[in-house]
């Protein structure tokens, strides 16, 4: 081969692997701009409005977040109702009957998990609201349902369900009632079955 092609292809083959590093370094800059930019463009849109600044968090749990939470509605109280039924044997219950928030207020309840039989079994929660035209104004930050759980024999666990009411409720609805339906998954945990006995 002439050398000087060969000269030309080790100037262009340098030529692209300057320009791919410099493509590289550019997409690593923007992945790591992109959470200062999206937190500022959060802010300045006034979305993400449950976001704490690091001077809220700073003083969560002494009352001060709450009062600097502009989005909460002080004049209307909602009652919110859990309700928990275990398809199986299980113990499952929410640490609390019931709940009053105001609209726009984060709130957490704890549910409480307990496998009963002498085997791991894996299950998993479904949630339903009352009346059905809450459902679109109850927003959950946190929440145990739609994952699967795998809990040992005797194993007990508690998980918390973090939500906002949209201040957005019609004023008619006053309670709220969150149902889960916790069951055991099909064909989970198949080996840990105890085998039959003939």
């Amino acid at each position: 081969m002439d050398p000087r092609h060969q000269a030309r292809l080790r100037r262009d083959n340098l030529h692209m692997v300057g320009k791919l590093t410099l493509v590289a370094a550019l997409m690593f800059g923007f992945g790591y701009a992109l959470v200062p930019l999206y937190k500022h463009i959060c802010e300045a849109l006034g979305i993400n409005v449950l976001s704490l600044s690091e001077r809220q968090t700073a003083n969560f749990g002494r009352g001060t977040a709450d009062a600097l939470n502009t989005q909460v509605d002080r004049s209307r109280t909602i009652t919110v109702e859990f309700d928990a039924n275990a398809r199986g044997p299980w113990d499952f219950k929410p640490a609390q009957a019931t709940l009053k928030v105001h609209p726009g207020e984060l709130a957490t309840v704890m549910y409480e998990f307990r496998n009963r039989q002498p085997r791991a079994m894996t299950a998993q929660a479904i949630p339903s609201y009352a009346p059905k035209q809450a459902t679109a104004y109850f927003n959950k930050v946190e929440c145990f349902c739609f994952n699967e759980y795998t809990l040992a024999p005797g194993e007990s666990r508690q998980w918390p369900v973090a939500f906002v009411i949209d201040p957005k409720l019609p004023k008619d609805v006053t309670t709220i009632t969150l149902s889960y339906t916790f069951f055991e998954v099909s064909g989970k945990n198949a080996a840990a079955r105890p085998e039959p006995r003939s």
